[in-house]
């Protein structure tokens, strides 16, 4: 399962990483306009940052030090996807040997 893990969250990173920087080229950051008067973009947005909040959730439970949910909260914010495929592989990585995967999900030491 871990192995599973690591590969759909590598895939989800990688893809993420091609798709901004194939955009990226395209039209930079700064010129990217965004038509919010389209509900559908708007709704489209919201969604977004409402999956990161319910993941930023998860990572503010994982984390015990204020400093490192800051930072989490502002990576999750400003990357998205980006940073939640890198959180994930970072605490799949941390995870010991022969623990179960429920562990991952749960505070170190808890």
């Amino acid at each position: 399962m871990k192995a599973r893990l690591r590969l759909l969250f590598g895939a989800i990173l990688a893809a993420m990483l091609v798709v901004t920087t194939w955009a990226s080229l395209k039209v930079p950051l700064w010129r990217a306009g965004s038509d919010l008067s389209d509900p559908w973009s708007l709704a489209t947005l919201c969604d977004a940052y409402a999956g990161f909040l319910t993941f930023f959730a998860w990572v503010a439970y994982k984390e015990r030090a204020a400093g490192a949910r800051i930072l989490w909260f502002v990576l999750i914010m400003a990357l998205g996807n980006i940073a939640m495929a890198a959180y994930v592989l970072r605490e799949l990585a941390r995870l010991p040997e022969g623990a179960p995967i429920e562990a991952l999900l749960l505070r170190r030491g808890a």
